[in-house]
Formats: C-alpha cells, sequence, structure tokens
C-alpha cells in the first residue's frame, strides 16, 4: 500500500492530508509536526486569539485525523531526507519510507542581528507558544517595543493599545509595511497607529538590541535609548528550508519548484510559505507567498499532484490584516504596476487598483471599518484573474459597480 509523508503540520500540511482523503487516496498517510499541538490557525496569533487565553484555533479536531486514518506525530522534527532512497528520518532516531513526500515546513521569524539568542525579553511571533508568553507583556502599566512595521509588528501593536499596554514602534525604512502596500494606505494605517497611542518612529536605524537588567534595551543610531517590557521582533520570515537543502534539492528563495509544486527530486512536492513558484499569471514570475489563503490552496492543490491531476497553480494571491477595527485586503502583484487609481468606498474606506503600462488590473488594495472593501476586492480579484483591461474611469467612479466591469 502507498504511504504519503507530509513534513509540516502547519496549515498547508493539514489541508493536504484531508485533501488526500477527500480524492481518494486510500494508502497510509503521516503527518510531521514539530510542535506539541495539532495543526492551528497561526493568523489569531497575532490578533484576536493574541489578546485571549483560548487553545489554539485547530484546523480539525484530533477525532477527525483517526477517523481519516491519519497518523499525526507532534513534537517531532524530520531530521534527514534521502531522496534516492525514498526515505525520512525522525528526530526520534526512526525513520519513515515514503512514496510521495510532500515538504510544507513553513517559515521562521527572522532574528534580529546580534541579539542575544535566547532572552525572555526580546521575542518573535510564530507559533502558539510564542503568543502565550507575548500575552505576559500586553497589559496596562506594560511598555512593548515592536522592531519592524511589517503587518505582524502592527498587528501585534493594535492588540497591545487595545489592552492597554504602552507601544513604541521602532521602522527602519522611511514608513511602515514599505514592501507589502501603497503609500496612501500605509499613511491610513500610520494616522491609526498614531491616534490610538502608539509612539510611530520611522527612518530609525537600531544600532543594537540587548537584555539588560529585566529590560529589552534598544540603542538607536542617534544614541537614544528606549527601554521596554518586552521588545518584539519582526523582521521579516526566511523559508525552512534546511532539510530540502541537505539532501541536494534546488534553493530559490525558498524550496523550488515548478508549476505543479514538484521539486527538483522525484515524487517530493514542496507547498506553502516554504516554496517559490513560478506565477503564469504574472509572466511565470517566480514568487513566495507567506499567507493563510495561500498555504490553504497550495495544501489542497499538491495533494491532488500527488495524485497525479497536474494541476497548475493558478490562483490570485490574496492577503489581508486586521488592526483595531481596520481590514487591509490585498488581492494581488502590484509590482510592476505603473498606475494606482482611487475608489472611495463608504464608512472612509477605499481601494487603489494597480494596473500595468498596458492598462491590465494587476492588483488591488483595499482599507475600510470590518468588511466594507471584501465584496469588491473579491470582485476585483475576478477581474485580475481574467486579466481584464477595464475602464479607468469606471473604477474609479463608486457608482459603477464593478460587478459590471467583470460581466464586459
Amino acid at each position: 500500500m502507498a504511504h504519503f509523508v507530509i513534513i509540516g503540520a502547519g496549515e498547508c500540511g493539514a489541508r493536504a492530508v484531508f485533501a488526500l482523503r477527500q480524492k481518494g487516496f486510500d494508502g497510509d498517510i503521516t503527518l510531521v509536526g514539530s510542535e506539541p499541538h495539532a495543526p492551528y490557525e497561526r493568523p489569531p496569533l497575532s490578533k484576536a486569539g493574541l489578546a485571549g487565553k483560548a487553545d489554539p484555533k485547530f484546523v480539525a479536531a484530533e477525532e477527525a485525523y483517526e477517523a481519516g486514518r491519519i497518523r499525526l506525530l507532534t513534537g517531532m522534527t524530520a531530521s534527514g531526507l534521502d531522496a534516492a532512497a525514498h526515505t525520512v528520518a525522525l528526530s526520534d532516531g526512526g525513520e519513515l519510507a515514503y512514496d510521495r513526500l510532500l515538504l510544507a515546513t513553513g517559515a521562521s521569524a527572522r532574528a534580529f542581528p546580534n541579539a542575544p539568542g535566547a532572552s525572555s525579553r526580546i521575542r518573535s511571533l510564530r507559533t502558539y507558544q510564542d503568543a502565550v508568553t507575548l500575552r505576559a507583556a500586553l497589559q496596562p502599566g506594560k511598555r512593548l517595543a515592536v522592531i519592524g512595521g511589517g503587518f505582524i509588528g502592527l498587528e501585534v501593536a493594535a492588540t497591545a493599545r487595545q489592552l492597554g499596554a504602552d507601544v513604541i514602534i521602532v521602522e527602519g525604512l522611511e514608513r511602515v509595511l514599505k514592501r507589502a502596500v501603497p503609500e496612501d494606505i500605509a499613511r491610513h494605517i500610520a494616522e491609526r497607529h498614531r491616534a490610538e497611542g502608539v509612539d510611530l518612529r520611522c527612518g530609525v536605524s537600531i544600532e543594537s538590541l540587548a537584555e539588560q537588567d529585566g529590560k529589552a534595551v534598544i540603542r538607536l543610531s542617534c544614541d537614544e535609548v528606549i527601554e521596554a517590557d518586552l521588545a518584539l521582533v519582526g523582521i521579516g520570515a526566511r523559508p525552512n528550508t534546511a532539510l530540502a537543502e541537505a539532501a541536494g534539492l534546488v534553493i530559490d528563495n525558498g524550496i523550488a519548484v515548478d508549476d505543479r509544486l514538484r521539486t527538483s527530486a522525484p515524487d517530493i512536492f514542496a507547498a506553502g510559505d516554504c516554496c517559490s513558484f513560478p506565477l503564469a499569471l504574472y509572466g511565470g514570475r517566480r514568487v513566495r507567498l507567506e499567507s493563510w489563503r495561500n498555504a490553504q490552496e497550495q495544501g489542497a492543490l499538491a495533494a491532488a499532484n500527488m495524485l497525479g491531476a497536474d494541476e497548475p497553480v493558478s490562483a490570485v494571491p490574496w492577503f489581508w490584516s486586521d488592526q483595531y477595527d481596520m481590514t487591509l485586503q490585498i488581492s494581488g502583484l502590484a509590482d510592476g504596476a505603473v498606475t494606482h487609481l482611487r475608489r472611495d468606498l463608504a464608512e472612509g474606506a477605499f481601494i487603489l487598483f494597480h494596473l500595468d503600462a498596458q492598462g491590465r488590473l494587476i492588483a488591488a488594495s483595499g482599507i475600510g471599518p470590518g468588511n466594507a472593501v471584501a465584496r469588491d476586492i473579491r470582485l476585483a480579484e475576478m477581474l485580475i484573474a481574467a486579466r481584464a483591461h477595464p475602464d479607468p474611469a469606471a473604477l474609479t467612479a463608486s457608482n459603477v459597480k464593478l460587478k459590471t466591469l467583470l460581466a464586459a
């Protein structure tokens, strides 16, 4: 009987094992995860899940794995991979032989250069245990220093302010979310954080980060010293490629896969945060996406292709972030856009449409309270997938429904 092994018990790996069963695979399935928990949702870790004290939001109940005859190994890592022999060595000394293997190893938080290797006052946020540790600093009378004005840092800052902690954000670039969103949206987000009492510093470089006398101590290049009860380092993530690299697989900003999620080794696939892949919608450009929905979609796609479906990656990239009562949604990739058009919606919400030099819609970015932009972003996503060249005047006119542009 065939044995499919999935390394990485996150969103992507969990979705893959259940998709295998849903698609009729009747062989053995083993899912290996390094954490002591069953697979859980990571987005709540910087949002509602960080504010509460509940258990992780699990992808599925443990009974579902038993019912699906899925062997779930938690608290275990893959210590070696022999692609020629089709075997995976485990941290407990055991070994798994596989017919097909999926690497869904995810990504890890980037450490601040020259910071202490293990510090109770200098933390990152990637796991449920990280969130549990971070909660202690999110209360009135405590001061949180956030290093990095990216999604994780801003989401944690918003949660911390809502819980009454003082927050300072230090961002080295001239604005927050420099590589992620247009300037208009970044300005809107920065203004909201400042209105909520966040001390937001942009264009500021850090000379050193250390733990001293029970505090996180940040020395800026201007010689100013910032002390905090805890410093959260949110300067991005790096794909977990060590296992694949040691096995001789091709690495290119992650584990390199083709548009079917196949690696350079036979019978080995990779999906989710850990891999880069060519995206036909953007001219075959190789991309790596760190997003919840991408992990879900690629988990299901990898499962289909492990069973021989031969389906290409075709989904439009989609991201979202919740901060205070604001929701930011982005569809597509705005790199290469030369025209940026704004559509104002109700309640102060707005959407920016990004067109390339030929007038094709390649991305849309929206922000507003609650779900104010959700419907229009979804319609924009469909226009992007259709490679549409919509009338610019119609995009900016709030009285013109995007649905009519899709029909056209």
